[in-house]
């Protein structure tokens, strides 16, 4: 079943740039109406959605588009690192916030505050609090609404407003190529609107970006095996009382055999250490508090969301440098280590203030820190023992490799 679901769900997948194009050409006083969209034929959808994925696919790679002429979107989101960093940094130059992946990124909802879904079919009436929007806070509910916040972002590509990242588009050379997607009256608002939905088309190139191509994948479709180590490592990433990773990065299939993304979309405060290597950070007085602001502004009087942020999918973590929201821990195992052993050995992660006590959840004000996250692996267990132990550890990170894309069967190897 699962082999037959990823091959419908990438026959819709493919349909979705020609949506966006249809849509698209609605009239300015068209109201939303289906009946007033323009017709075109299939193959002239399919060459315009084409030209929209291509003209994406170039300017996500073009540097040109940015004030410094330096960084283009793929300068952050690498096509061969699983479009994110390809270096160990943090933060990349100027930034405050790790860089997310990229893909994997299909399915996830518009944000609300109130989202209602269980995994028990029989009750779908518990509220799992705030949930889904892209970036770490949320704040985007759209592809499209994404791609056009680092253009403009000062600490990304940092263009003062649209009119000037139209300006850089035009004098990069793709002013003929857009003009051909856009009405001949077309204003500022709306080329800056074509130049997002041509990066967010290329961004639903299934091939690139949601391929299912992993260990996983294909032990899910029958195809391969876990090793004993992944398998164990596999049932404590499962485990209420050890890993408990599948509470928030949900393993299994969907109910109608679409494949796991390893994320439930919702938000956490995790209580990780401050990253000192972050310019901002360098104020005691600044806070990056997620849901609840800097950046995004919407959420400012809601305290009991200070400190949270969305939980990402792990389909491909392996490939990371770099991970949590503030880029603090550099490798898988410190990163499953970190929930392991942040309530029972605080003093590896934070650090001991002058009365030698250790200033736990230093990234986050006191007054927040109700808000953090305690359920398993978390808070304080009998004994002060760990729930995981080192070797458990390891096989948990063995398990997150096989979620890995690229996967070959080895040769003269059945499952």
């Amino acid at each position: 079943m699962p082999s037959l679901t990823y091959r419908v769900m990438s026959r819709w997948a493919c349909l979705l740039p020609i949506l966006l194009v249809l849509l698209s050409m609605l009239p300015p006083d068209a109201g939303g109406r289906a009946d007033e969209i323009v017709a075109l034929s299939r193959p002239q959808a399919r060459a315009r959605a084409q030209a929209m994925a291509t003209l994406g696919r170039d300017m996500f790679h073009d540097p040109r588009l940015s004030s410094s002429g330096r960084m283009a979107c793929a300068s952050c989101h690498a096509d061969g690192h699983a479009f994110a960093q390809a270096n160990d940094r943090s933060v990349q130059a100027g930034g405050h916030r790790a860089v997310p992946s990229l893909k994997y990124l299909q399915d996830v909802p518009q944000f609300t505050e109130h989202f209602y879904d269980s995994e028990d079919e029989a009750d779908e009436s518990i509220d799992n609090g705030p949930t889904g929007g892209l970036t770490w806070d949320g704040r985007a509910d759209t592809v499209q609404a994404q791609a056009g916040i680092p253009l403009l972002s000062p600490y990304e590509m940092a263009n003062a407003s649209r009119a000037d990242v139209v300006r850089r588009v035009w004098a990069a050379g793709y002013g003929a190529r857009l003009n051909a997607l856009l009405p001949a009256d077309s204003d500022t608002d709306a080329r800056f609107a074509m130049v997002a939905e041509a990066l967010a088309t290329y961004q639903q190139d299934e091939r690139l970006f949601y391929p299912y191509t992993s260990k996983y994948d294909a032990v899910l479709a029958g195809r391969a095996r876990l090793s004993a180590q992944e398998a164990r490592g596999l049932r404590l990433f499962e485990q209420e009382d050890k890993g408990n990773c599948a509470s928030c990065h949900i393993s299994a299939p969907g109910h109608d055999g679409t494949p796991p993304q390893f994320t439930d979309y919702g938000f956490i405060a995790l209580g990780v250490p401050r990253n000192t290597h972050i310019t901002l950070n360098r104020d005691p007085g600044y806070f990056d508090l997620g849901l609840c602001g800097p950046d995004r502004t919407d959420l400012r009087d809601h305290p009991e969301y200070c400190g949270l942020f969305r939980t990402p999918s792990l389909r491909n973590v392996a490939t990371r440098r770099v991970f949590f929201h503030n880029g603090v821990m550099h490798s898988l195992r410190q990163a499953v280590a970190f929930y392991a052993l942040r309530d029972t050995r605080p003093g590896m992660w934070y650090p001991t203030g002058a009365d030698g006590r250790v200033r736990m959840y230093d990234d986050l004000p006191a007054q927040y820190h109700d808000n953090i996250n305690m359920d398993p692996p978390f808070g304080p267990r009998p004994g002060n023992r760990p729930a995981l132990s080192d070797a458990e550890i390891d096989d948990i990170v063995a398990f997150l490799r096989t979620l890995t894309d690229g996967y070959i069967q080895p040769e003269g190897r059945t499952p």
